[in-house]
Order: structure tokens, then C-alpha cells, then sequence
């Protein structure tokens, strides 16, 4: 199974809420890209405390999203951009109930692995000037994914993202966002815990399993 990538984004620094600086709007760049452990170059993020690294080095928004949340805005021009939620590629048909956590792909010459849902935050709803979208990211699942790179290679716009390896855990990232991220979910200690000790999944969120077990009264 193989996504045609319709582009490869990347940001810089830029002023976004007073004096803060954010790297959350991506542009598409041109010719080939290097995809490194640190994501592809040229990317930056202006919060490294909670923004980059191996477990966030690739991010994806699927762009099929983007009608969704057009009809939910009432339209927005920023919709329009494939980089709009900070995505550093462009692909459509491929969502979070079609990938599983430690699925491994092929992009161009490098090897990615899905580490971690992505966790919604403030910005995306300073960005679009709409409350409530951070809420509707966590009651739909919409939430985006990262890949960490297992070999370090070359990509560019009209590669495709080829399926290497699949089923190497149970979990979809909906069911992974959903059981961890959203309070309403319906699930169970023992599968918290289960997230919690796959060791595909990025610590923090194994952390935030466990917690959310332990809540709950598990062990």
C-alpha cells in the first residue's frame, strides 16, 4: 500500500502571539528533502521543550481532514494550505483509524515508524482565531500522528509513502488517541496498561497511559 506525498513542509520561527515565536506554520519546499532522527531539514521548532525530537521528528495532519474542519469553521483561507495544522507532509486517504502504532513506511529513501498521536494544544486554535477546536480534536480523533525515523534518507514531493511493515501492535492511533487523550472514552485499566508498556509508543504517552490506568484503580 503506498500515499503519493503531494508535498514536504517545513517552518521557522516566527512571531505568533505577542513576542512568542512558533515554527507551526509550514510551507512546502522545494526538491529533495534529507529526512534526518531530528526530522527534515530545514525544520525547526521554536518550543523544543515540548516540540521536536526523535519521537516528533515527522509530523502529519491528513489532508483529508481539511473538509472537515471547513464545514465545522464555516470556512477558513488557511484551510486552503496543506501545511495549515503544522504538517511536514501532504497525503491524502491516509488517516488515524488506518495506522497503527510502530507501523514503519518507506519515504523516499528513509524508513519512518508511527511513534505518537498528536496531542492538540492551544496554538492550533490561536492560529485559526476558533475556540473549541481543540475539544472537537479530542472527541473525533482527528488528531494527527508523528513518525520517528528509523533510517535517515532522502524524500521529496511525488514520492510515495510506501507501507514497509504493519500490524505491529493491536492499537489504531484513534484507539491509542481516544482511550489515552479523550476522559470520556470507554476503556479499561488493562488496556491502558498494555499501551503503557509497548515500547513502540513514545514515553510521554506510555506515561500518560499509565496514569490514566492508575486512576482508573488499575495496578
Amino acid at each position: 500500500m503506498s500515499w503519493k506525498v503531494e508535498a514536504l513542509l517545513a517552518g521557522v520561527p516566527l512571531p505568533f502571539r505577542g513576542e512568542e515565536l512558533s515554527a507551526f506554520a509550514k510551507v512546502p519546499l522545494a526538491g529533495p528533502v534529507r529526512v534526518t532522527r531530528e526530522g527534515l531539514v530545514g525544520d525547526h521548532q521554536a518550543d523544543r521543550k515540548h516540540h521536536g525530537g526523535p519521537h516528533m521528528a515527522v509530523h502529519i495532519y491528513p489532508l483529508d481532514h481539511h473538509p472537515f474542519w471547513q464545514r465545522e469553521l464555516g470556512g477558513h483561507e488557511l484551510l486552503a494550505q496543506p501545511g495549515a495544522f503544522g504538517s511536514n507532509l501532504a497525503i491524502r486517504n491516509l488517516d488515524e483509524t488506518m495506522v497503527r502504532i510502530g507501523d514503519r513506511f518507506r519515504l523516499g529513501s528513509a524508513l519512518v515508524e508511527v511513534s505518537q498521536p498528536r496531542m492538540p494544544c492551544w496554538k492550533i486554535e490561536h492560529r485559526f482565531g476558533q475556540k473549541g477546536m481543540v475539544a472537537t480534536i479530542i472527541e473525533t480523533a482527528r488528531c494527527g500522528w508523528y513518525f520517528r525515523v528509523i533510517e535517515e534518507g532522502v524524500a521529496k514531493a511525488g514520492d510515495m509513502l510506501e507501507l514497509d511493515e504493519g500490524d505491529r501492535t493491536p492499537w489504531t492511533l484513534a484507539e491509542v488517541f481516544t482511550a489515552i487523550a479523550n476522559p470520556r472514552a470507554q476503556t479499561s485499566a488493562p488496556r491502558l496498561l498494555a499501551m503503557g508498556d509497548c515500547e513502540l509508543l513514545a514515553p510521554q504517552w506510555r506515561e500518560k497511559a499509565r496514569r490514566k490506568a492508575e486512576g482508573m484503580g488499575g495496578a
